[in-house]
């Protein structure tokens, strides 16, 4: 059975999967015990099993695990800790922009891809980075609110 060695949150992993084209999320989920990110639709097109690969958003419905091997893989659960929250994690408890959940694993690493890449983005930029996200609760401006709060530093 084939190997795949990645950073998983900052520490080394090694993964045995049946299927190179297995997806990541899969076995971050069943294998590895991270369940930050989500199925939704299992066509990368809700967002809610964004994970962060080398820095940059990435659905990992669609990526092979193969592709991961040798790549930094950022979870939710990479971010923070219940007691210390992520800057971004913290902004959204501020905020209270979760209704449901679901939604909020894709929002939290779209967000935090964004201020990594853009550190004081405009509200337009908040809207595009977050756009392939869905959330069906309504509770987009929290979301928007808690992404410029974050950029603030207001967490």
């Amino acid at each position: 059975m084939p190997a795949f060695g990645f950073q998983l949150n900052g520490r080394p992993v090694t993964v045995d999967s049946w299927d190179p084209a297995q997806p990541l999320l899969y076995v971050l989920r069943n294998t590895l015990g991270q369940h930050g990110p989500k199925f939704g639709c299992g066509l990368g097109q809700c967002g809610a099993c964004t994970v962060l690969l080398d820095g940059q958003a990435t659905r990992s419905c669609l990526l092979p695990v193969k592709s991961a091997a040798g790549h930094a893989v950022t979870t939710l659960e990479g971010l923070g800790t219940p007691e210390k929250p992520d800057v971004v994690q913290a902004a959204f408890i501020a905020e209270q922009a979760a209704q449901c959940g679901y939604c909020t694993n894709g929002m939290i690493m779209a967000a935090k891809a964004l201020l990594a890449k853009t550190p004081h983005p405009s509200l337009d930029q908040a809207k595009q980075a977050l756009a392939g996200n869905l959330c069906r609760c309504g509770t987009h401006t929290r979301i928007l609110r808690a992404v410029m709060r974050a950029a603030e530093g207001r967490a």
